[in-house]
């Protein structure tokens, strides 16, 4: 599926352009006047800087809370009864489908990277950082994409299916560090962020890409939530995947 998913990537690079452009706009237009109005409290980091992350976060999220409807396209269509039926397990199955998602958030990472160092944002170019901002964009796309097929697993329609991601798409950014810092957030809204894997994946991200700035849990929390968070939908989805087929 990694391989399938490179090669529409490479036959259809212009989606991707139009897929960043609402990342890019929360960056150009956002970012800046949030910056010009200095109403968010980020110490001695810019706030363009402070943001970038969030972004890049952002679009890992954008790219893989919707990607469950290309499974019911596939149950529609037929496709996915040929997988269901090839010797794969279900796990390899879905770790495929979200890898893929990990694969296509990358990509658009780095073209909201590109833009973020045309308008000044300061990025820590590092080998070992950009490997490991590497690591947490496809890792969270992969949270994400797996969420996005439980839900394709539990409900019938494309229409339904579209409700539940947009009703889940906000909430999670905003209920993160994404674009503001877990400090000045009020106590109840604190105790929902420690339990977003945004939040952790976001984290990660400032810790390795913002020049002196001060994360809040720490490299080795950020990659354990995510990787638990992962290990757990995964195995969640891997008993839902048959479903999908019926």
């Amino acid at each position: 599926m990694l391989d399938l998913e490179i090669r529409k990537l490479r036959h259809d690079p212009l989606e991707l352009m139009t897929r960043a452009v609402q990342p890019v706009l929360w960056l150009l237009i956002f970012g800046k006047v949030i910056a010009h109005l200095r109403a968010i409290p980020t110490g001695s980091t810019g706030y363009l800087d402070f943001l970038t992350p969030g972004i890049l976060a952002q679009s890992a999220l954008f790219v893989s809370i919707f990607y469950g409807i290309a499974i019911i396209w596939e149950r529609d269509l037929g496709i996915l009864h040929k997988f269901l039926v090839s010797p794969a397990s279900r796990l390899s199955l879905v770790l495929g489908k979200a890898f893929s998602a990990g694969i296509r958030a990358l990509t658009q990472a780095v073209v909201v990277a590109a833009i973020a160092l045309a308008v000044g944002v300061h990025i820590r170019f590092a080998p070992q950082a950009l490997l490991g901002v590497a690591v947490a964009v496809v890792a969270g796309a992969a949270c994400f994409a797996i969420l996005s097929l439980i839900v394709a697993s539990l409900v019938r329609t494309r229409e339904r299916f579209m409700g539940i991601g947009q009703l889940l798409t906000m909430p999670l950014f905003f209920a993160s560090n994404a674009i503001y810092p877990i400090a000045i957030m009020p106590g109840w809204l604190r105790s929902v962020a420690r339990l977003n894997p945004l939040t952790y994946q976001v984290d990660a991200l400032r810790a390795l890409l913002v020049p002196g700035n001060v994360v809040t849990y720490g490299l080795g929390e950020d990659f354990a939530v995510l990787f638990l968070t992962l290990t757990v939908l995964a195995l969640i989805a891997a008993r839902l995947y048959p479903r999908v087929a019926r």
